[in-house]
């Protein structure tokens, strides 16, 4: 079985910063996005897979490079955004007819991977949620099997939306059905996985619902700080009872990236700081604090702060990209 992992989108929500760096590399709970979903994966037995890159694509395959030299990776350059369905239709050649698990690049979520994997049926992961219009949707019946699929439906028939998990058998009918699509809607800019799915439903597929028990939300600045606090928790975060740093208080869960220097301030609960960042007389917490940059003198709370800032002065609530310094105090006399 292969891995289909799209991980070709600008993830605007997240800007200013995506801007320098790609939405599956943003940093959480000390990990990043991708690292998340492929060790999930490889733990469970996956060895290859094939990432849909586009935007910033360079680093995702650097990172992947690096991070995964014992993983069969192929890479798949999306140009033109024209969706999901659009990216998973380039993997067709690398595909052939294996079977595939796909997972969206901003997708982590808690199930019985196992299960899901050794099924002898296609499943789809799903989740209740409060409004269904902004989701997949997927109509489900007492057995559990689904019998329709829709894309953010006005009026929706059912709030069980689909978390970005699929796995699927029958893959030679998922690409008939993604070429089938294509060529029926040319020149239309976005095409959905979930109108394939649907394809393969009218043309006798059968899936199988399964629930996720956890579904984290990575798309947003005030949702990946939610989800960074409930993973802190779940990893542990890194700290021992011993604190390396100069006059500090260290409030459980946190996590430190390696080479920082931490002098005069108190950490957490729940922040993550990348590697070599440096912090003196800061308070932070509830927020993700990426590598090499500089704290100074400064009050954090519910904030994303990019690698290589550099932030003076006193802030409730930051959202600062890459490569930005800012001084809060004012001018100095």
């Amino acid at each position: 079985m292969k891995a289909i992992i799209p991980v070709a989108g600008a993830g605007t929500k997240l800007r200013p910063h995506t801007y320098t760096q790609p939405k599956a590399l943003i940093p959480l709970a000390g990990r990043t996005i991708l690292n998340i979903i492929v060790d999930q994966l490889k733990d469970a037995g996956i060895t290859e897979f094939i990432f849909i890159i586009g935007y910033l694509g360079e680093k995702i395959q650097d990172y992947v490079t690096h991070h995964y030299a014992d993983l069969n990776c192929h890479f798949v350059t999306q140009n033109d955004r024209h969706g999901t369905g659009h990216a998973v239709e380039l993997t067709r050649q690398i595909v052939g007819d294996d079977q595939v698990i796909i997972v969206l690049g901003d997708t982590i979520a808690e199930f019985d991977i196992q299960q899901v994997l050794t099924s002898p049926v296609s499943m789809l992961g799903v989740k209740k949620v409060d409004d269904p219009r902004n989701f997949g949707v997927a109509e489900i019946d007492d057995d559990g099997w689904i019998t329709k699929v829709v894309e953010k439906p006005a009026i929706p028939k059912s709030n069980m939306a689909l978390v970005g998990i699929y796995k699927i058998l029958e893959t030679s009918l998922l690409y008939h059905c993604l070429e089938k699509i294509l060529d029926a809607n040319e020149g239309y800019h976005d095409f959905n996985l979930t109108d394939a799915l649907e394809c393969m439903i009218e043309n006798g597929a059968r899936f199988k619902s399964f629930k996720v028990s956890n579904w984290f939300d990575c798309g947003k600045k005030e949702t990946l700080l939610e989800s960074n606090a409930i993973l802190l928790k779940k990893f542990g975060g890194n700290m021992t009872e011993e604190n390396p740093f100069q006059n500090t208080i260290i409030i459980p869960p946190v996590t430190i990236g390696d080479g920082c220097v931490i002098k005069n301030s108190v950490i957490g609960p729940n922040v993550a700081i990348g590697e070599h960042t440096s912090i003196n007389h800061g308070i932070i917490k509830d927020s993700i604090i990426g590598s090499y940059s500089n704290l100074i003198e400064i009050v954090l709370n519910n904030s994303l702060i990019g690698n290589d800032a550099e932030v003076k002065g006193v802030s409730r609530n930051l959202n600062i990209g890459d490569n930005t310094a800012i001084d809060l105090g004012g001018s100095r006399p």
